[in-house]
C-alpha cells in the first residue's frame, strides 16, 4: 500500500496520498483532501452526491494496480466533504 499511497498516487495525481490508514485486518483507508478530479468541482453540498462517480475511473485504477501486483481487492470510494475523499 506504501507503493500505491506514494509512487502510483504520485505518478497519475502529481502529489502523496493525504492520509493512509489500516484496521490490521486488510482493510486499509486512504485518504486525499484535495482530490484533483473534485477540486474543480463546487464545494457546496449540490454536487456531493455527485461526486462519486468522478471516483470511479480512480478506484479502477487502484484495483488494476493491485491486480497485476497479484493482489486481489475490493475497491470503494467515499465523499463526505468535498474536495476530499476517502
Amino acid at each position: 500500500m506504501k507503493f500505491i499511497c506514494k509512487d502510483f498516487w504520485t505518478t497519475v495525481f502529481r502529489k502523496q496520498i493525504d492520509n493512509l490508514r489500516t484496521n490490521h485486518q486488510g482493510i486499509y483507508v486512504l485518504q486525499d483532501n484535495k482530490f484533483r478530479l473534485l477540486t474543480q468541482m463546487s464545494a457546496g453540498k449540490q454536487y456531493l452526491e455527485h461526486a462519486p462517480k468522478y471516483l470511479a475511473f480512480t478506484c479502477g485504477l487502484i484495483r488494476g494496480g493491485l491486480s497485476n501486483l497479484g493482489i486481489k481487492s475490493i475497491v470503494t470510494a467515499e465523499v463526505s466533504s468535498m474536495p476530499a475523499c476517502k
